[in-house]
């Protein structure tokens, strides 16, 4: 940074004062801690029993552990990719208007987790239910290392409750699979033919602000190789979605190419889980009792409209502090598992 003309290339220099930030939350809580626990051991060899030191050190040794916790945590969110800005999409699985509704239940809770963390998020797609919710929802979620918590949110999400749409008041279970993706640089390794891309216009469907919905703005790139799609329609102007939806793109493709050259995960690559009973990754049970369950991790609790309502660290955190093989044997043993 000191180097003479470190800021003539803004971009460049953003990404290095971003990857220093990156970095202090990771030494300066070590530090910190390591002082802290330097100083406590001094004191205590001095303490002599006395009633007032003794209450500082039991102060200072819960202040210890909220550090020691937090750069646990830190270590698990030490991926390629953890730092790197999300992109979340929404669909709704089996289940018809029920699942469209569930889905745009899970689109607010992402909202609010965001609003309670200090993530930005911006809707990148956006196609309404037929009768109500949403068919599908992109988000691009930016903070600092939102994929490293949000990739613990990737499967299906099944819902049980009273439906609001059957006038007899009987209960349905509903199913919405959420994909996350980190966002990739370009400055990432990656080859798009652009002959192999196939580019459609359209008119923009969702909400979006005064004059987005009248022209032919919206996009829609699809890799003809893969059949993979990207779509963006927030922005007025065609070339900024074309842009923003190649962005998409690329960060899919490299979630592809990333999945074919990892061993442990062809099968998942190959064998892409349904989205209906028996693939959930979690389940939100709000009849006949109130109970948020996690099948990976066995993480729950009764407080269901707290965590619609965005409080869903109790999951990501017992989701990353969970080995990956003990959440793979808890789901193939979860069985009829009622939750």
């Amino acid at each position: 940074m000191s180097q003479a003309g470190f800021w003539d290339d803004q971009s460049k220099a953003n990404k290095v004062m971003q990857e220093l930030k990156s970095l202090k939350t990771i030494v300066e809580p070590y530090y910190d801690g390591l002082k802290r626990a330097t100083e406590s051991q001094e004191l205590l060899e001095i303490s002599g029993g006395d009633e007032h030191m003794q209450q500082q050190l039991d102060v200072e040794a819960k202040a210890l552990e909220k550090t020691i916790a937090g750069i646990e945590m830190a270590a698990r969110l030490s991926g390629p990719f953890d730092n790197n800005n999300a992109l979340l999409s929404i669909n709704p699985g089996a289940g018809g208007t029920e699942s469209c509704d569930w889905a745009s239940m899970l689109f607010r809770m992402y909202a609010r987790w965001c609003d309670i963390r200090g993530f930005k998020y911006e809707v990148i797609d956006y196609l309404d239910g037929e009768e109500a919710g949403l068919k599908s929802v992109t988000l691009r979620i930016e903070g600092e290392k939102a994929y490293g918590y949000l990739k613990s949110e990737k499967g299906v999400h099944r819902l049980v409750r009273i439906s609001p749409f059957d006038a007899n008041k009987r209960r349905h279970t509903s199913f919405v699979s959420v994909e996350v993706i980190p966002e990739i640089e370009e400055d990432i390794p990656l080859d798009i033919d652009p002959s192999q891309l196939r580019i459609d216009v359209y008119r923009a469907s969702g909400p979006g602000g005064q004059g987005v919905n009248t022209t032919d703005s919206a996009v829609r790139i699809t890799h003809v190789p893969t059949g993979l799609v990207a779509q963006s329609q927030k922005e007025r102007s065609q070339l900024q979605n074309k842009m923003q939806a190649m962005k998409v793109l690329r960060a899919r493709l490299y979630e592809l190419k990333r999945r074919e050259q990892e061993e442990v995960l062809n099968k998942e690559a190959g064998d892409k889980q349904k989205i209906e009973w028996g693939s959930q990754i979690r389940s939100y049970v709000l009849h006949p009792y109130l109970m948020v369950k996690d099948h990976r991790t066995g993480a729950e609790t009764g407080n269901a409209q707290k965590v619609l309502d965005g409080e869903i660290d109790l999951f990501i955190e017992g989701y990353l502090s969970t080995r990956p093989e003990d959440r793979d044997k808890r789901l193939k043993n979860k069985g009829n598992d009622d939750v």
